[in-house]
C-alpha cells in the first residue's frame, strides 16, 4: 500500500486518526478551515489554514511571478471564504533552489502582497528555506462570529444545491487569476442561507462527493444547469465541455446548499446583492453517498471525478 493507491481523501483519514484534539476546537481536519475557540466569551471563532503551491504540481516554470502569489494566497482566503470568514493574518513559507533569481522571488511576493493589500490581511511572518523545487506555503488565519462557520456538514436532503460564478477550463490560466469569494462567502454566512458551503478546487464532481459525504446524503445535478466557462466550451481536445466544468478543478467557486423553503427568497436576495452568478444546480438527497447526474430527463450514477492528488 502507498499513497498512490489509497487516495487523497483515504490518506487523509489514516493520518488524522493518528493526531491529537483539544475540547477548542469546533471543527478539525476534513473541513475547508479549522475552527477553533478561545475563550467562553469571545464573539469570534477563529479559522486557520494551510496550503502549498508547488512548481510542477500548482504552476508552471514559465507561469508569471504575481500570478504565482495571488494564486498562493488565493487558495487560502478562498477556503476561509467557503467557512463565511474574514481573513486577518498570514505567514509564508518560501522554498526555492539557490539558483531561483531574486527578481522572480521579489515578483512572487508583490503578486501575494498586492491580493493581501485588497483583502485587508497583514502578512506577520514566515520562514525561508533551500530546496529542489520552488514552492510557496501559505498558513492564514481568519475569524468569523462565534458559532456562524459554515461546515461542510450541514445540509439535509431537499436543500438545493448552488455554484457561483462559472467551471472548466482552469488549466488556461484562470488557476492563477482567480478571485477569492470573500464577500460572497460573508454574506450567505452573514444571512444564514447557506446550511453547507465548500469551495470547488479539486472539480465539482470530486467536491461535491466530499460535501455530500460530510452531510451523509447523496445529491442529483443538472447537466443543463452547470455553468460552463467560456474557457471550457471553447477546448478542443477529447472531453466535453460539461466534462471539463465538472472535473477540471482549480475554479475556487462555492459550492453551497439552502434550504428549499428559503431558495426562493435566497435567489432574489442574492441578484440584489451580487453581479456574480451564482446558479442552482441539483439537490442533495437522502440516498446517501449515491451522486446522479440528470440529462434530458434521465439519471444516470455520475462516475466522472475531478482532480486528486497521489492517484
Amino acid at each position: 500500500m502507498n499513497a498512490g493507491t489509497i487516495g487523497e481523501d483515504a490518506l487523509i483519514r489514516r493520518l488524522a486518526k493518528l493526531l491529537p484534539g483539544r475540547a477548542d476546537v469546533v471543527a478539525g481536519i476534513g473541513d475547508d478551515c479549522a475552527v477553533v475557540r478561545t475563550g467562553r466569551r469571545d464573539a469570534f471563532d477563529l479559522l486557520l489554514k494551510s496550503d502549498p503551491v508547488i512548481e510542477g504540481v500548482h504552476f508552471t516554470q514559465t507561469a508569471p511571478a504575481e500570478a504565482i502569489g495571488h494564486k498562493a494566497l488565493g487558495r487560502v482566503l478562498s477556503d476561509i471564504a467557503a467557512m463565511g470568514g474574514e481573513p486577518l493574518w498570514g505567514l509564508i513559507d518560501l522554498v526555492a533552489p539557490a539558483s531561483v533569481p531574486v527578481k522572480r522571488l521579489e515578483g512572487i511576493y508583490r503578486g501575494l502582497a498586492t491580493l493581501a493589500r485588497r483583502q485587508g490581511v497583514a502578512i506577520v511572518g514566515g520562514d525561508t528555506s533551500r530546496g529542489k523545487t520552488l514552492e510557496i506555503h501559505v498558513f492564514a488565519v481568519g475569524r468569523i462570529p462565534r458559532g456562524r462557520a459554515v461546515l461542510r456538514s450541514g445540509g439535509k436532503p431537499g436543500d438545493v444545491l448552488y455554484v457561483t460564478g462559472s467551471l472548466g477550463g482552469s488549466g488556461q490560466e484562470r488557476h492563477l487569476r482567480f478571485e477569492p469569494r470573500l464577500a460572497e462567502g460573508q454574506w450567505l454566512a452573514a444571512g444564514k442561507w447557506a446550511t453547507a458551503m465548500m469551495d470547488v478546487s479539486d472539480g465539482l464532481a470530486t467536491d461535491l462527493r466530499r460535501l455530500t459525504a460530510a452531510c451523509g446524503t447523496g445529491a442529483v445535478i443538472e447537466a443543463a444547469r452547470i455553468p460552463i466557462s467560456t474557457v471550457a466550451k471553447r477546448l478542443k481536445d477529447r472531453r466535453t465541455p460539461l466534462e471539463h466544468a465538472l472535473s477540471d478543478g482549480e475554479d475556487f467557486e462555492l459550492l453551497f446548499t439552502v434550504s428549499l423553503r428559503k431558495a426562493a427568497a435566497f435567489e432574489t436576495a442574492w441578484r440584489r446583492q451580487f453581479r456574480l452568478a451564482c446558479n442552482r444546480i441539483g439537490e442533495l438527497t437522502e440516498k446517501s453517498g449515491r451522486l446522479e447526474l440528470e440529462t434530458r430527463g434521465i439519471r444516470r450514477v455520475l462516475k466522472v471525478r475531478g482532480y486528486e492528488h497521489f492517484t
